[in-house]
């Protein structure tokens, strides 16, 4: 039985030519986001647990536990990791009240948008505008519209390897604030960039 908590894990199996067998191991690593789950694997009454980054484990049932240094994951993995797809990027942009002008933290944003943007071999990219809950909401839509346009145009696609670019209005709803109406609340009045 083998229990995987979400760890990013390896597992190679080297051909010994001079003894005809094979050695197989795992490697744990750490995760996209930081983090480092663990292994769990057991079988014919032993259990072998790896729960630190840069350590792995064979699967000949001998519960040892090492270190594998970073030049043996790039030689064993290298070919795995290369393939691994480049992972989605989310950004929140921030608007004034009222209108289509970014706040200067968000504005500032806008280069580390479009690199990112650039990373993403055809990139599939999300626009969707928000508003806060203040004023009518048929205005807040065409609001939220326009600002998710306005950010759309960043992606060129004769500038960038860009395969679509999808603008969406959900206006007042979807807040990422629960508000009640009437509430001005700078974090709804956001547009939501995700880049595939």
């Amino acid at each position: 039985m083998t229990t995987i908590s979400l760890p990013k894990i390896l597992t190679f199996a080297a051909a010994l030519a001079l003894s005809g067998c094979a050695k197989s191991y795992l490697v744990l690593l750490e995760d996209h986001d930081g983090t480092t789950g663990k292994v769990i694997f057991s079988g014919a009454g032993s259990e072998t647990v790896v729960e630190q980054a840069g350590f792995g484990a064979a699967l000949d049932n001998s519960k040892t536990v090492f270190k594998v240094e970073q030049e043996k994951i790039n030689k064993d993995f290298g070919r795995a990791l290369a393939s691994e797809p480049v992972l989605p990027e989310i950004f929140l942009l921030y608007f004034e009240t009222g209108g289509t002008k970014l706040t200067a933290e968000s504005a500032a944003l806008i280069p580390k948008i479009i690199e990112t943007a650039g990373k993403h071999p055809a990139a599939d990219i999300s626009v969707i505008g928000h508003t806060d809950t203040v004023g009518d909401a048929g205005k807040n839509e065409k609001l939220a519209n326009e600002r998710a346009v306005q950010v759309s145009k960043l992606f060129d696609a004769g500038k960038m390897d860009v395969k679509e670019v999808a603008v969406t209005s959900h206006g007042e709803k979807n807040l990422l604030i629960k508000t009640g109406d009437e509430t001005s609340e700078p974090r709804n009045r956001r547009v939501e960039v995700t880049i595939r």
